[in-house]
């Protein structure tokens, strides 16, 4: 027999093997599971009550991870953790506007991202959809997923230069980040950090 008649043999094998056991087997006149059986009730299928909430409040959702976890202390977190860093009345006064400036702009672009998500859930709903409004309510979704994020990140990269190298890796400490880098020591005021 030669290699065609043994891969033809293979081929039909193959077939009916599937066929007969079925890669998701369910009794009879059952519907096969699904991960998101119960996500059709919600009012935005794409995001859940606590991502709206999360987004609707300017929380950080864990979009600030990169920061985070390698050094760089989150303003709210700074706040909680006050008193325990030995914070100035002038580094907890900054922190304060800080975090306040962070949620202010989270909010707003959260609720952007909100609204276009129901708009997107709605012309699918509704069976209105078309493509070139796919394209544009995807693309303002994905803009404004990217800013919020940024934003995060931004006043994570703003707070590790007000805090010292000793606060922050007190702060890694407190968090729990065992391995966690410290920020590196700045350079003095008014100078590019050389010795005369």
């Amino acid at each position: 027999m030669g290699f065609k008649g043994i891969a033809d043999i293979l081929g039909i094998a193959v077939v009916v093997g599937l066929t007969a056991t079925p890669l998701h087997a369910q009794p009879s006149g059952e519907p096969l599971s699904s991960p998101y059986a119960g996500l059709e009730s919600r009012p935005i299928k794409a995001l859940s009550a606590n991502e709206i909430d999360d987004l609707g409040a300017g929380r950080g959702m864990g979009m600030a991870l990169a920061a985070e976890l390698n050094g760089y202390p989150g303003p709210r977190h700074v706040l909680d953790l006050a008193d325990r860093l030995s914070l100035t009345p002038r580094q907890r006064q900054t922190a304060e506007v800080m975090f306040r400036d962070m949620q202010t702009e989270a909010i707003r672009l959260g609720e952007s991202v909100i609204e276009d998500e129901r708009a997107l859930d709605r012309a699918f709903a509704e069976r209105t959809v078309t493509p070139a409004q796919l394209d544009n309510l995807t693309a303002r979704i994905g803009i404004a997923q990217a800013a919020l994020r940024a934003h995060h990140l931004g006043f994570h990269l703003r707070m590790r230069d007000l805090l010292s190298a000793g606060q922050t890796a007190a702060y890694n400490t407190l968090r729990g980040y065992g391995d966690a880098p410290a920020a590196e020591p700045k350079a003095p005021q008014g100078g590019h950090g050389h010795r005369h």
